[in-house]
């Protein structure tokens, strides 16, 4: 007799609460192995095929494309310990974020791996079977087809036993298992998680939904009332910030809230720059990005002024000077705007610059950048001329302590040996954290690299 398990949407690590489906990768009915990925989601950090620590028949998947759900939530369930034709309707065993010691002990270790992302647990399966308690309300143990989805109840939030006055909120997963439930809900961009269900063991339904649709529909037909000064509500479409637009916003809004920044920026000649350039790519080899030699600047400049990699611990209030310079720098990408971190970029060459750049912005653009890639950055370097602009005031990424911009590089007129002459000018900003540092650093830091530019030799003296 097969055994259904339920797998959920396991932790995913560096302190993420939350992921999107995005594509299901398996269907009802298919048969999955073990390990095998059955669904990619998006995070706040990353794109990432979840697989699935049970290897059996697919009887329920839980979720359409676009729903975001919690971490613990319900993903699908696997049939388990028989063929396709033997799969039961009964309750499966709640596993959560991975499988539970009895529910693994039910198992047949051939059927469930212990190679499990954060969040499962790792222990395998037990040496000898016990029987499942279900403490749940059970559904009838009849025989289903082999393709049939296993409807099984899910735990109703405390928020649910609520006044009926009261709006009913759960951080939890929410008690919905009709897709079809789910799919209204978001068309009519209502929150489950405030709706209240009627159905056994607190079950949304669809008469719930429309019920609660209906109500709303007769609170906006009636007149609102004319309040003095009021310009009345926004019309207009409404973007939920989630995903890594989420993301970016509450990362920005804390830099902003909580970093004293300033702004400095400088005009230099790039023409040198470009120059030295052109002829290290032209005495062959692996051709040497515009970006790996201005983070090589950077961390020239840097190793002189410590102070701007850093940050801030308030709480000691301490400035806190770290040791080695992990380079961020912005990518734009179909998903948003993201900010890979090159590890230890002040040891590499501008060679392995280039080749670092290079593989994290494939990853960037295809969407499998890691939680790793996008994390730990102490300085950042924003290449905003890419977008055709000469200058910008960075906001930093907190929480570091300063960002270092770069304009499109263009001929403009320029005094050269005293002669006015067309010159290839950058415009090169620098946004940085007074706390760590007054404006005589930054203006330090900023004319070295602005040296750097314009006199590339100046870098001989370091190498």
């Amino acid at each position: 007799m097969a055994q259904v398990l339920e797998f959920k949407l396991p932790d995913l690590g560096e302190g993420l609460t939350e992921a999107e489906i995005v594509r299901w990768l398996v269907n009802v009915g298919d048969v999955v192995a073990i390990d095998q990925p059955v669904v990619e989601v998006e995070t706040a950090k990353a794109m990432v095929e979840v697989p699935c620590p049970y290897g059996g028949v697919v009887t329920a998947r839980f979720g359409e494309e676009g729903t975001e759900l919690p971490v613990g939530a319900p993903l699908l369930t696997v049939a388990v310990g028989g063929t396709p034709g033997e799969v039961s309707t009964a309750p499966s065993a709640t596993v959560a974020g991975g499988p539970s010691a009895e529910a693994a002990a039910s198992a047949e270790s051939s059927e469930y791996s212990g190679n499990v992302l954060v969040g499962y647990g790792t222990a395998g399966p037990a040496a000898r079977r016990r029987r499942v308690r279900h403490e749940s309300p059970a559904a009838p143990a009849a025989a289903a087809p082999a393709v049939a989805p296993v409807r099984v109840p899910v735990s109703v939030p405390a928020a649910a036993a609520a006044p009926a006055s009261a709006p009913v909120v759960s951080d939890g997963p929410v008690p919905v298992i009709s897709p079809l439930v789910r799919k209204l809900a978001r068309d009519k961009g209502l929150d489950l998680r405030e709706v209240r269900g009627s159905g056994p063991a607190g079950l949304i339904l669809r008469a719930d939904v429309e019920s609660v649709l209906a109500a709303a529909e007769t609170a906006a037909a009636r007149p609102a009332p004319v309040v003095a000064g009021s310009a009345g509500a926004v019309v207009g479409e409404r973007v939920p910030l989630r995903g890594v637009r989420g993301a970016v916003a509450d990362k920005l809004s804390r830099s902003r809230t909580e970093i004293p920044d300033a702004t400095c920026w400088v005009d230099a000649d790039a023409t040198e720059l470009m120059a030295a350039r052109a002829a290290m790519n032209a005495a062959g080899g692996p051709k040497i990005s515009l970006l790996a030699l201005l983070a090589r600047i950077c961390t020239h400049a840097l190793a002189r002024h410590p102070e701007l990699n850093s940050t801030v611990d308030m709480a000691a209030r301490e400035i806190v000077r770290l040791p080695s310079v992990h380079l961020g720098f912005a990518a734009q990408t179909e998903r948003g705007l993201v900010v890979p971190v090159v590890r230890d970029a002040g040891t590499r060459t501008a060679e392995s610059l280039t080749e670092e750049f290079a593989r994290l912005t494939e990853s960037a653009r295809k969407g499998t950048l890691t939680p790793a890639d996008l994390t730990g950055g102490t300085f950042t370097l924003n290449n905003y001329g890419v977008f055709g602009v000469d200058g910008s005031t960075p906001i930093i990424n907190h929480p570091e302590a300063a960002m270092l911009g770069v304009g499109r590089i263009i001929p403009k007129p320029w005094v050269h040996d005293g002669e006015l002459a067309v010159r290839q000018v950058v415009q090169l900003s620098l946004t940085f954290d007074h706390r760590v540092c007054d404006g005589g650093t930054a203006g330090g830091f900023l004319r070295y690299v602005a040296d750097c530019v314009e006199h590339p030799a100046v870098l001989l003296r370091t190498l």
